[in-house]
Order: C-alpha cells, then sequence, then structure tokens
C-alpha cells in the first residue's frame, strides 16, 4: 500500500500531468490507490496524495462495500458544474480536519478509463462534491483554498500546532 502525504508537501500543490501510457502498470497503481484509500476509510483519493503527480483520482462512496461503486477517472476534467452545495469536508492529506466547503451540487465530468477511452459521467449531491474535490487534487488546488481566509488560516495554525507537536503525519 502506498503512503498518503500529508499538507506540506510540494507534490499537493502543483498540476499534476497527464497520463499518456494505460497499461498494466497503472492498473496495479490504482489497485493500489484504492486499496490505501479504503484503509484509510476515505471517499476519494488522487495520485498527488500518494506522492505521483500524475492526473488519476479514484471515488468510491462505498469505501470498498460495493465495486460498483468505484469511480477510476483519469485525466478527468468538469466540463459542467451547476447548483450549490454547502457541506463538511474532510481530506486525507490534512488529517482529522474538516470544514464546511461549498462546491457545485451538479457536474459533468469527462475522463478516460483504464483502457484509455474516453467517457462522460454526470454526478450531483456527494458525489458531484467528491469529485470537485479530488479533481482539485489534480489542478493542485487544496480544499482550504475553498473557503474564507479566516478559515484558512485558521486550519493552517491547527497545522502548524500538530507540526510543532509532531504529530502532524
Amino acid at each position: 500500500m502506498a503512503k498518503i502525504v500529508v499538507y506540506g508537501d510540494p507534490v499537493l500543490e502543483k498540476k499534476a500531468e497527464r497520463v499518456d501510457v494505460f497499461d498494466e502498470e497503472l492498473t496495479r497503481f490504482i489497485a493500489d490507490m484504492h486499496k490505501t484509500m479504503i484503509k484509510a476509510q476515505g471517499v476519494g483519493l488522487a495520485a498527488p496524495q500518494v506522492g505521483v503527480s500524475k492526473q488519476i483520482c479514484i471515488v468510491d462512496l462505498s469505501v470498498g462495500e460495493n465495486p460498483d461503486e468505484l469511480h477510476i477517472l483519469i485525466n478527468p476534467e468538469i466540463v459542467e458544474a451547476d447548483g450549490a452545495q454547502k457541506g463538511e469536508e474532510g481530506c486525507l492529506s490534512f488529517p482529522e480536519i474538516v470544514t464546511v466547503v461549498e462546491r457545485p451540487n451538479h457536474v459533468i465530468v469527462r475522463a478516460q478509463n483504464l483502457a484509455g477511452d474516453p467517457f462522460e459521467i454526470e454526478a450531483e449531491g456527494f458525489l458531484a462534491r467528491a469529485f470537485c474535490h479530488e479533481i482539485d487534487h489534480l489542478n493542485g488546488v487544496l480544499f482550504t483554498e475553498r473557503v474564507s481566509s479566516l478559515k484558512r488560516n485558521m486550519i493552517k495554525k491547527k497545522v502548524s500546532k500538530r507540526v510543532k507537536a509532531g504529530t502532524w503525519e
């Protein structure tokens, strides 16, 4: 299993590279990402969160309970977004930190599958939120950028205290 990198690692704040090779290595990497995400009890994970700057993310709202709910998005982009929803969001790269974030309520995402074939998927509600969160990671945007500067500073102070205490990992 891969190790999840936490806030402070530069890979989290840079735009990931497109995937051009669709092979067994990619399939194995994504399977490893899924195991890592399930062990961490997350509903989504982006490749930069495991230290790999590639345009790959997965979302599984069932956290491994239902194989049909695993969404693999390679080179994804949001092509349509509308509506609005506010809700609590956490991030595996920000352990134990949760804050309210506003996201679109409905999105259409264009991506590629494991074979490199393009497809579009439509999502609403929590699934749309998860897609937006993970695709943000691929663009080097953290969920803390989606909140007010006051909230962002509060989160940074919490992180700083934990770094000083040696509990940020």
